[in-house]
């Protein structure tokens, strides 16, 4: 049971979207916004809104890049992979014990 109260700890990666941006980008360290929304298929607002969450919280960067045009990029932060990493290990624990009492 230690593994869920490490779950219901983090509220900022219990959301699956937000988890679902930090698995995209902990691979790549860092996505444009629009590839994000694109691989989400969220709105964009709805995208921002998310983010604005994780970059509170410390996990990611959001910055420009100036190519042919602006471009808004989001980075992870080593907080941000380490706490992923974390909350995916719990989520494993979690899963495992249900699997043992199942």
């Amino acid at each position: 049971m230690e593994a869920l109260r490490e779950l219901s700890s983090n509220s900022v990666l219990g959301n699956p979207i937000r988890l679902a941006i930090m698995l995209y980008l902990l691979p790549r360290e860092r996505a444009l916004f629009r590839d994000l929304q694109n691989v989400l298929d969220v709105t964009p607002g709805n995208l921002d809104s998310h983010i604005k969450a994780l970059e509170k919280a410390g996990y990611v960067k959001v910055y420009k890049v100036i190519a042919d045009r602006p471009r808004t990029a989001v980075k992870i932060t080593e907080k941000g992979a380490k706490e992923t990493g974390r909350y995916m290990g719990a989520l494993k624990k979690a899963l495992e014990g249900v699997e043992k009492e199942g």
